[in-house]
Order: C-alpha cells, then structure tokens, then sequence
C-alpha cells in the first residue's frame, strides 16, 4: 500500500496506523510460534505491544542507529505529537516514545516501504524476545 501524501501525514495519523500494523505483525509471529489460547496470545502479544516494550525498541534503534534521517524524523515528530489525553499506565516521556514507534512503522507502511518496515518490526520483535 502506498499513499501519495504519507510525507505529510498527521503523526497521530501515522501512530495510529502503525499501532494496528505492529499488532498484526506481532499476532502473526506469536501464531508462527504455536501460540494457539487466546488467554496466552493475548499475555504474549503484550509484551511486545506495551508503551514500554515500544519505547525500549525506540531505544535500542537510535542507539544502534538503525534509523534512516528520514525515519528519524517521523520518529521526532511523533514523539512530539499532542495526543491529548495522559497515558494510565506508563509516563509521559514513554508513552511519546511509543507513539513516535508507531508513527515511523506508519509512515513505511502507507509510504509502500514493505521491506524496511518488515525489518524493522523483526528487529524490533527479535530485541523484544530477548528481554526488554
């Protein structure tokens, strides 16, 4: 899928897409690896879509610099985007982070950027397995 002005997308916009395209990156993967209960997918699948687990993944991206400046820069903007409502469960600088997570896989998916959005979400889903 490619959408013309993805470039100038509300970064809300792009977070929200990039919400449902992680989660079904991650429902896919936990599938692939046996999970079969829904109790058990749903306690899994957790682990890697929290704001925090997210924000670890924002991390270790900037850290390893895994982004393009382009990337980088969705990411800056949708960490800096007003949501307007305080996150329950997490901090506010977490939850800005795990919005600027989703925002950067939004924009590669509406932007049709299918192989680098998968790659990220595996390295992202790889970090995640490994213990955040």
């Amino acid at each position: 899928m490619s959408i013309q002005n993805a470039k100038q997308m509300k970064s809300l916009a792009l977070a929200y897409m990039g919400d449902s395209v992680y989660e079904l990156y991650v429902r896919r993967h936990l599938l692939e690896g046996g999970e079969v209960m829904p109790q058990q997918l749903h306690q899994a699948a957790v682990k890697f879509v929290s704001a925090n687990a997210q924000a670890d993944v924002v991390a270790y991206w900037k850290e390893e610099g895994r982004l393009t400046e382009e990337e980088e820069g969705v990411l800056r903007r949708g960490r800096n985007a007003k949501s307007g409502s305080v996150p329950k469960n997490t901090d506010v600088q977490t939850y800005r982070n795990s919005t600027g997570f989703e925002a950067v896989l939004g924009f590669l998916y509406l932007d049709g950027q299918t192989e680098r959005l998968e790659q990220l979400i595996s390295q992202s889903i790889e970090y995640v397995e490994k213990g955040v």
